[in-house]
């Protein structure tokens, strides 16, 4: 365990409006920040950092916590790693009591054979046993030094090949079923890429983090396969070839649809380029590229399955802040085609001519309806002023607007009003979405004998809400907990993770630490320290006093005595009867 002396002076030689704002864009607030959340996808910004509390917290998908949690949550690393990182980036060493935990060992370790793995396979490739698999990659045009740039390989046609050779490095069998590199059978593990093509994959720190390989021969399983999820590698969350592009001097990336074209667009000179990782588009890797591009330009092929996975593409872009553009790729079915038959320059000519995700989105609308029949006039025009109520900018909404009317002898001014009609409602509703997530953190707050506070006591609190203040209280005054230790345990708590919450604090208050959102993320999860953020930003707004602790733990054991439904049903006349007046008397 990393001691909290060390996490507490990590903690203030890392300003969270700093860390946050390498990654996503904040716009100040008076005394808070806020931005597009980088873990869902919105259009109005909801993601909130508190420079005061040293903290973030989204009210739309209600992730939260100190900046320690934002790195693990960005990064896709556990505790231990994420303060490695921040300490590395500050230039802090961490102290030698600072033990590594099982996962962290094992993920090193899956790193390690991962590596050792991508160098197997590169040497397979240029020996002579890879000579079929080499004349595939040069017969699609990629040079030597291409080959050598993305570290490609082949896996020998042989159940064994690789197991014996890490094996024999000193990895273990669970090491290498963890990584993804073998299987188990009832003969013992076994290589799970055979006679295969493989490309390596990497993370933004140039960690192999997994493969995927193509089949030398149709029908020996399927054309591609890739690393199932591991502890390191999560194909929904990783972008092929990012780690290179993300250097490049541009303001845009190009995202095409597998391996093969990104290298063969790198080596054209296009080093922007990205592709999925066998998966279509997910909301994960389109934050992604929101985070290190301020524009995307979709490269997916030109039959109807790629223009349809382009579509699905820019559903996912719709909520981020970046400019969208759609390849109309003519005369070739994919980019590496058309760069071989028409050049580089020209594609290059074809990106700054791509389609806007806006006019990608009307074309397909015209296509869809027939626009000679009233019915299908109608129907193109409420989905079309559907589409323009997501566009942001005024100016590019007038001019699409005035076009369409102009085609169609429609009134603009018909359009305009439709278009803002469905706008304000949409804004409506994510306003009152807004201001209902942390209604479950924020009691009834009303002046009582000349002081604020923060509950009714006339009300009938829930057990949960008042297990919810029970916490919010502590770690607004932390002094009250020697009045409550003797009275209140996890087990008394009906929310597993409000009991976790209380005992990650009363580790801390029973040290004499303050319950820092830094110091109690080892014992959270990332869905705990959410709440904990929640109840934290609600504490800004309600003041909590001495006297409703006494209310939050009636509440919170009265919960353990009330009946289910079910419990109900099963009770005779006269136990009901006596279950009724106990809980009147409980609330008299």
């Amino acid at each position: 365990m990393i001691p909290d002396a060390f996490i507490e002076r990590l903690r203030d030689s890392c300003e969270i409006e700093s860390i946050i704002s390498s990654y996503l864009t904040l716009k100040r607030r008076g005394r808070t920040l806020t931005g597009l959340c980088p873990f869902h996808s919105e259009k109005t910004p909801s993601f909130t950092v508190y420079p005061d509390s040293q903290s973030f917290y989204c009210f739309g998908c209600q992730k939260g916590g100190s900046a320690f949690t934002f790195i693990q949550e960005i990064e896709r690393l556990d505790f231990v790693e994420a303060i490695k990182l921040l300490a590395g980036r500050v230039g802090l060493e961490l102290p030698e009591e600072a033990g590594d935990d099982g996962s962290s060992r094992l993920r090193t370790r899956i790193l390690e054979a991962n590596r050792a793995a991508a160098r197997f396979f590169h040497e397979q490739l240029i020996g002579p046993g890879g000579s079929e698999a080499y004349g595939y990659l040069t017969g699609r045009g990629l040079t030597r030094k291409t080959i050598r740039t993305f570290g490609l390989g082949y896996s020998p046609d042989s159940w064994d090949a690789l197991t014996n050779h890490l094996t024999g490095m000193g990895f273990n069998k669970r090491e290498l079923i963890e990584a993804g590199l073998v299987r188990e059978g009832k003969k013992g593990i076994y290589d799970q890429f055979r006679g295969r093509v493989i490309f390596p994959i990497l993370d933004l720190r140039g960690n192999v983090i997994g493969f995927g390989g193509r089949a030398m021969e149709d029908g020996k399983g399927p054309k591609y396969l890739n690393t199932s999820d591991t502890p390191v590698f999560n194909k929904s969350r990783n972008l092929y070839a990012l780690q290179a592009a993300k250097g490049v001097k541009s303001d845009a990336l190009l995202l095409a649809e597998g391996y093969m074209d990104v290298i063969a667009l790198h080596q054209a000179g296009f080093t922007n380029a990205v592709a999925t990782l066998g998966t279509a588009l997910t909301p994960d890797q389109a934050r992604l590229i929101a985070r290190y591009a301020k524009r995307a330009v979709i490269a997916y092929d030109s039959d109807s399955a790629g223009q349809n996975a382009a579509r699905r593409a820019l559903s996912l872009f719709s909520g981020l802040d970046l400019t969208v553009s759609v390849l109309e790729i003519e005369g070739a079915k994919d980019p590496d085609e058309y760069i071989k038959k028409y050049g580089a320059q020209r594609f290059g000519t074809l990106i700054e001519g791509g389609k806007s995700a806006f006019v990608f989105e009307i074309d397909r609308l015209k296509q869809k309806h027939d626009l000679e029949t009233p019915d299908g006039k109608t129907a193109f025009l409420n989905e079309f002023c559907a589409l323009m109520a997501d566009i942001s900018g005024e100016i590019a909404r007038d001019v699409y607007i005035a076009q369409i009317a102009r085609e169609l002898d429609v009134g603009k001014d018909r359009l305009s009003a439709a278009t803002e009609a469905i706008r304000k409602k949409r804004q409506g509703s994510r306003g009152r979405k807004q201001a209902d997530s942390l209604r479950p953190y924020v009691q009834d707050t009303r002046p009582s004998e000349g002081r604020r506070t923060a509950v009714d006591p006339k009300a009938d609190l829930s057990g949960l809400a008042a297990e919810r203040g029970m916490l919010a209280l502590l770690m607004q005054n932390p002094d009250y907990y020697g009045e409550i230790q003797s009275k209140l345990t996890e087990k008394d708590f009906a929310d597993p993770d409000h009991a976790a919450i209380y005992q990650a604090l009363r580790i801390k208050l029973e040290e004499q630490a303050a319950p820092d959102l830094a110091l109690i993320g080892p014992y959270l999860d990332s869905r705990q320290m959410g709440i904990v953020s929640g109840l934290l930003t609600s504490g800004q707004e309600v003041k909590y006093y001495r006297e409703q602790a006494e209310e939050f733990l009636m509440a919170i054991h009265r919960q353990k005595t009330d009946k289910s439904p079910d419990e109900l049903g099963k009770m005779s006349p006269q136990q009901l009867k006596e279950y009724i007046n106990t809980r009147r008397a409980a609330k008299s």
